[in-house]
């Protein structure tokens, strides 16, 4: 074991770690970045298998945050490809636009049901003038938002296969938290607001845009990280992959040191700190510190769960199977497909295609060990989709996280702020990003956390740079 003076040490190299390493190794700080895995990126990333590279989901880079937008095209150059939006929602036997406007909602519906559901929104705008309320779960989140005919109608059931759970079951702050705002119903709330019926800002996160530019690359989503980690590395970053940490030592309110374990050859590292940015899970950071932390901030991290996530990549002898790039499924196995041909993937041999196959589910069961009967399942759900048959499929790979999404479970918030403020008690720690924020920022999202994460200790409150 040896020991080496590093001013910042980030915990995991997902999109988050990365950026924050970006930002920080480019204003000249010494930076150590320590990955799990044996590749950067984390749900962001993609890995080759056989002849191919498969993602753990879709993953494209947006252009909202300009800031970060040009500095990730400055560092993939010529690995970046271009590609408008074109996203669709499987649902009731039809195909619609994603995000979901409102003429695509009037053709899903009957004239009877599109009565009702206006109505039911109507009635909750008026209530939520006249008498406004606290919703104490998701389901009063989600019809004091938008009435009961709708939530009947498009979220419950849903929500339930998605999460595994009840909406009666999941806070009321993952609507606000995680649920896109329906740009179907912000076109009928207009309306209301003409009436003066408007309801209170920050009550849902902001939908998908209909139609923006996107950006991939011919191996798919692990060239970004990839060119982030390499220009980290450029610019005097250590890089740890296949590095789990073992330990972090806290003295006087501040974590003096990290200590971390190669996973291939058992060795350890002790890595000094003037500061830690943390984006792996919450729950896990809490469990390195040393000393342990007090017995009820343990029980409070059992409150705080994760809802795993399975891909399901597959070769197909087809040149093609979409015309989206990825569409939603609200009635099979799976809950979202991807064609990252359609976005530029160099897929072989020639004349075939790759298809992302996303499903939620709980570790160990029959979609995490991807058994062959769900294998079975997912091939029959694509045939009845009409996207492939049985003989098409040339081979199947898996990748699994067991930290997908974080779940909002029906009292939750006591315990997270039991455990973050415990964190805050720390001076030179920041926990942030998916898992480390326990949150769910896209792929952009997080990279800005991460930029804001440095910014902290670039330009620290009350002074100048350090």
């Amino acid at each position: 074991m040896d020991s080496r003076q590093d001013d910042i040490v980030i915990l995991g190299g997902g999109v988050c770690g990365l950026f924050a390493g970006r930002r920080l190794t480019a204003a000249g700080y010494r930076v150590s970045i320590v990955e799990k895995e044996p590749r950067f990126g984390g749900l962001a990333s993609g890995m080759k298998m056989g002849r191919n590279f498969y993602d753990q989901g879709v993953h494209m880079l947006h252009e909202h945050d300009r800031e970060i937008y040009e500095d990730c095209m400055a560092m993939m150059g010529k690995e970046s490809v271009a590609v408008e939006l074109n996203a669709r929602i499987r649902w009731g036997g039809r195909f619609y636009r994603y995000p979901l406007q409102f003429a695509d909602m009037i053709k899903g519906m009957s004239p009877l049901m599109l009565g009702h559901a206006v109505a039911s929104l109507l009635l909750a705008q008026i209530r939520n003038k006249i008498a406004p309320w606290e919703p104490e779960n998701c389901e009063e989140a989600l019809i004091q938002l938008y009435g009961k005919a709708l939530y009947h109608f498009f979220f419950e059931d849903f929500t339930y296969r998605y999460w595994g759970r009840h909406p009666l079951q999941i806070s009321a702050m993952f609507v606000k938290r995680k649920m896109p705002r329906l740009t179907a119903v912000d076109a009928l709330k207009r309306l209301l607001g003409h009436l003066g019926i408007r309801e209170g800002k920050g009550r849902t996160v902001e939908s998908a845009l209909l139609s923006e530019t996107l950006h991939y690359s011919p191996t798919g989503a692990e060239a970004l990280p990839r060119c982030i980690a390499s220009q980290i590395s450029k610019d005097g970053g250590r890089l740890f992959p296949e590095s789990a940490v073992d330990s972090l030592k806290v003295k006087n309110g501040k974590i003096e040191s990290v200590r971390i374990r190669n996973s291939g050859n058992g060795l350890c590292k002790t890595l000094s700190c003037s500061h830690v940015i943390s984006t792996i899970p919450i729950t896990g950071l809490l469990k390195a510190l040393r000393p342990r932390v007090p017995q009820g901030i343990t029980e409070s991290c059992e409150h705080l769960q994760w809802l795993p996530i399975v891909v399901y990549g597959l070769l197909v002898k087809k040149e093609r199977v979409m015309d989206a790039l990825y569409t939603y499924y609200r009635e099979r196995v799976f809950h979202r497909v991807g064609e990252p041909r359609n976005a530029g993937l160099k897929v072989e041999p020639h004349g075939h295609t790759v298809l992302i196959v996303e499903m939620t589910c709980k570790e160990g069961d029959e979609k995490w060990q991807g058994t062959q009967a769900m294998k079975d399942s997912v091939i029959a759900d694509l045939e009845a989709e009409g996207l492939c048959g049985r003989a098409d499929v040339i081979e199947i790979n898996i990748l699994r996280n067991s930290h997908g999404y974080p779940v909002f479970s029906l009292g939750y918030e006591p315990h997270y702020e039991k455990v973050t403020g415990y964190l805050e008690g720390i001076d030179n720690l920041q926990s942030v990003g998916r898992q480390g924020g326990f949150s769910f920022p896209n792929m952009h999202s997080a990279m800005r956390m991460g930029a804001d994460a440095a910014e902290k200790i670039l330009r620290p409150k009350g002074g100048d740079n350090e």
